[in-house]
């Protein structure tokens, strides 16, 4: 099988994966910055990873808070926060990220990071000129319904690369679900957070590096 493009998701795969603890304290500060300093910590825990739309209806109607106003806020702050790991040193491209530079296929990124985080990335790392197309979520209440495994985010780089036959590769078996729904093949890579990972879908390939894909692609 030979590609003609090929998408990837952003963090883990390209650049580290920002600690959980780093998004549990903006999350915090985002009720902060709404006079809640004691939230209840499953609240906090709700609006940090994964939350539903449904979850920030519910937190909002127990804290009085407009939703769009507080989800817009807390994807705002969540994504500075990102920003700040990224100038601190502590949240970096893989080494393996300079190989994609010969690998001679249109590229794109699709995550569920926020679009403000990938698109600081990028710049900050001066790595735009790789991806001729890089989508994150909007700062809605509606995006969350869009992440992976929906295909929607990948559906459009895909109509944007011009794509006909492409591989998308992550990190998370949502990855590997989107892929599918988009009906392309996937790459599931094996950084160190998913190193002795038992995956529960079955990506078309599983790699260890990003240099992988040169074999993959001319195949």
């Amino acid at each position: 099988m030979t590609y003609d493009t090929v998408v990837f998701d952003n963090d883990g795969v390209l650049v580290g994966r920002t600690r959980f603890d780093v998004l549990r304290e903006a999350t915090e500060e985002t009720f902060a910055q709404f006079g809640v300093t004691d939230p209840d910590p499953d609240h906090v825990e709700d609006m940090t990873i994964g939350a539903t739309p449904s979850e920030v209806a519910t937190v909002s109607d127990v804290y009085d808070f407009e939703p769009e106003q507080f989800w817009r806020t807390r994807d705002r702050t969540v994504s500075v926060a990102q920003q700040e790991e990224a100038r601190a040193g502590r949240k970096t491209p893989y080494g393996d990220l300079d190989s994609l530079a010969d690998l001679d296929v249109p590229m794109g990124i699709v995550s569920s990071n926020q679009q403000e985080t990938v698109d600081f990335l990028l710049d900050h790392f001066e790595i735009s000129g790789l991806f001729d197309t890089a989508y994150g979520r909007e700062a809605t209440i509606e995006s969350l319904t869009l992440r992976k495994p929906n295909p929607h985010y990948l559906e459009r780089a895909l109509a944007d690369l011009d794509a006909e036959s492409a591989l998308y590769v992550g990190d998370n078996e949502s990855d590997i679900r989107a892929a599918e729904n988009a009906g392309i093949d996937s790459a599931f890579i094996r950084r160190p957070h998913r190193s002795d990972w038992d995956l529960n879908v079955w990506p078309t390939w599983d790699i260890d590096s990003l240099d992988d894909l040169h074999d993959i692609c001319s195949a």
